[in-house]
């Protein structure tokens, strides 16, 4: 339920939005909220294949929830994955495996990407569904 009320409170912070340019805007403004990322993290194991800018994604398992970390060195790709970390971060694998980002339609933002951002997207969803397999996994006794 959790879940449903991060996606509920993403999809009223985008209902008033009646163009592409503002739609745009929002998406950048969500990529400054990213929390930080540490230097470290930026190794090709975390990097993000598929999307046009360089993106990182890092996670770690913590009281059966993944946490979720993203840089890119593009605002609105930063912003696309900010959209998918505050969904899915802190969700159990299992939530996380079985929730695509269907909001994401809703609010009408794949219609508005390009081909190369829309591609980014879907890696990104990708990447987040291998590492809540590996945490499922690892935690299997």
């Amino acid at each position: 339920m959790k879940l449903l009320k991060k996606i509920d409170t993403l999809k009223q912070q985008f209902s008033s939005l009646t163009t592409k340019e503002a739609l745009y805007q929002k998406i950048m403004e969500k990529g400054k909220t990213l929390p930080p990322f540490l230097e470290e993290w930026k190794q090709e194991e975390n990097r993000v294949i598929g999307c046009q800018s360089l993106m990182y994604l890092y996670s770690c398992y913590e009281k059966d929830n993944v946490r979720f970390y993203a840089s890119s060195d593009a605002l609105i790709s930063a912003g696309l994955a900010a959209l998918l970390v505050e969904i899915y971060s802190g969700e159990p694998p299992e939530t996380i495996l079985i929730t695509p980002p269907t909001f994401l339609e809703e609010l009408g933002i794949p219609a508005a990407l390009t081909p190369g951002r829309a591609n980014g997207l879907a890696s990104l969803y990708l990447k987040m569904k291998q590492e809540a397999i590996k945490y499922l996994i690892a935690a299997r006794p």
